[in-house]
């Protein structure tokens, strides 16, 4: 019956998925729309209520604040709730504060309209990458493209429709309208979520199978060792530095998205050409989400694209703040490429030897499935190939023949081998093989290709 499936979605790979296609886009649109929709028209909100500068600052520093809140508690909520149903709930929440916000008689009703929007927001953040692997598992990283992307359409084009709405109808239309396409994005989650719900006593029971395939005691008794990966992040200096790294980024880019239009319409452009110069820095996340990931892969270290990202932002805000209303387009242009660091991200986070124990293949090395080492025996298998001698080409045939075995899943045997060398973690597959300190020989396993014991003369 498996097969049959599987066959059936080979030959028909969106059949029936056409909707939640649908309702997963029209989510990650709304992402970011209550962030980029109020800058270009602070000037015009502060006409009618209380706005000054310092409370602009707030709205700025808001988006980054209830992401970070809905990062940590939305996973909590999926203990209890599918994920059909947080994401109506976020979408809701964000409609609902759109929509108060918009019709807020004064500042203390804006300010939580807005918070409770972002709320709903960054729980749609936290719930899209599940949901993407639940109803495409066999699309996923095609669906996590097109769905970035989506996003980064949602966040260029609230500014460039802010002005010329509010021109229109008034600002209260122009923020209030993006809560009719938060109700939108609802819709074709209310035809999928209720057939779901009368299967709940089968998804608990699916859960409590999964749990108990999973205890120790059950793989005891099948005589197989669960994978375990024992992880200590903030003993990893590599942590800490993405950590300072990705909040750095995101202060600079939260900043320009409550300031610029600010700081361009101080120089002497109009409102809309403000909004123009906010979208067009929102908008090179575009490409730059496209791009940066297949360059870093090619990179040692991402450290060109930092120093990449640091100088463009240090360039937008130098011109900016000399002369902000002179070739203005090509500052925002420098600072919109300076979070290329964001999509470097993939790249970057990959598993070091420090004081992380895995017991499993590390799915985060910046080359294919290369395999990290436990800490305490970090060597790679011995292999069939002779060591290259002196004047003899360096060769990787082997790291080759065992990094195409291990994303098989054929080497298990090799991953737990404990005659090996220490001074390998992950990407030990693209280093050329090491003589062992003491001389004489080392025997390991050989590839799964090979299969049985080799001997490597030393």
């Amino acid at each position: 019956m498996a097969e049959e499936h599987g066959g059936t979605r080979g030959r028909r790979p969106w059949r029936g998925r056409i909707l939640v296609l649908v309702g997963l886009l029209a989510v990650a649109f709304t992402l970011r729309t209550a962030v980029t929709s109020v800058p270009a028209l602070t000037d015009r909100i502060a006409g009618e209520m209380f706005l000054p500068s310092w409370l602009v600052g707030i709205l700025g520093m808001l988006p980054t604040a209830l992401f970070g809140v809905a990062g940590l508690l939305t996973p909590l909520l999926m203990r209890a709730w599918s994920v059909e149903a947080i994401a109506v709930a976020a979408m809701a929440a964000a409609a609902a504060g759109q929509a108060a916000r918009s019709a807020a008689p004064g500042t203390g009703v804006f300010l939580a309209g807005s918070a409770l929007a972002l709320a709903g927001m960054g729980a749609g953040n936290v719930v899209l990458p599940p949901m993407v692997r639940k109803y495409f598992p066999d699309r996923v990283g095609l669906l996590t493209a097109l769905y970035v992307t989506v996003i980064n359409v949602g966040t260029t084009v609230p500014p460039l429709l802010a002005v010329p709405v509010a021109d229109a109808a008034g600002w209260r239309a122009s923020l209030g309208w993006w809560a009719a396409v938060n109700v939108l994005a609802v819709l074709p989650w209310l035809t999928v979520w209720p057939a779901r719900r009368g299967r709940a006593s089968d998804r608990a029971a699916g859960r409590a199978a999964g749990a108990a395939a999973a205890s120790p005691d059950h793989a005891a008794a099948d005589g197989a060792r669960p994978p375990r990966a024992v992880v200590r992040p903030w003993h990893s200096p590599a942590a800490w530095a993405l950590a300072l790294l990705f909040g750095c980024t995101s202060l600079n880019t939260y900043t320009m998205f409550a300031w610029l239009p600010s700081i361009v319409g101080g120089a002497g452009l109009d409102a809309a050409a403000a909004g123009f110069q906010l979208s067009l820095f929102a908008g090179l996340g575009l490409p730059l989400s496209l791009a940066v990931p297949v360059l870093a892969a090619r990179l040692r270290s991402p450290f060109p694209v930092v120093a990449f990202g640091v100088a463009t932002f240090a360039a937008g805000y130098l011109g900016l703040a000399l002369a902000p209303g002179t070739a203005t387009w090509l500052w925002s242009t420098l600072a919109g490429l300076g979070p290329a660091t964001f999509p470097s991200r993939s790249s970057s986070s990959t598993c070091g030897p420090g004081r992380t124990r895995q017991r499993a293949p590390c799915p985060a090395s910046r080359r294919g499935s290369a395999t990290s080492w436990p800490a305490r025996d970090r060597s790679p298998p011995a292999s069939s190939t002779t060591p290259r001698g002196p004047g003899r080409p360096r060769s990787r045939s082997w790291a080759s023949r065992w990094q195409s075995s291990a994303s098989r899943g054929g080497s298990s045997a090799a991953h737990t081998s404990s005659t090996t060398t220490p001074g390998w973690s992950s990407g030990a597959a693209s280093r050329p093989l090491r003589r062992p300190r003491t001389g004489g020989t080392m025997t390991g396993a050989v590839s799964a290709r090979t299969g049985g014991a080799g001997r490597l003369g030393g």
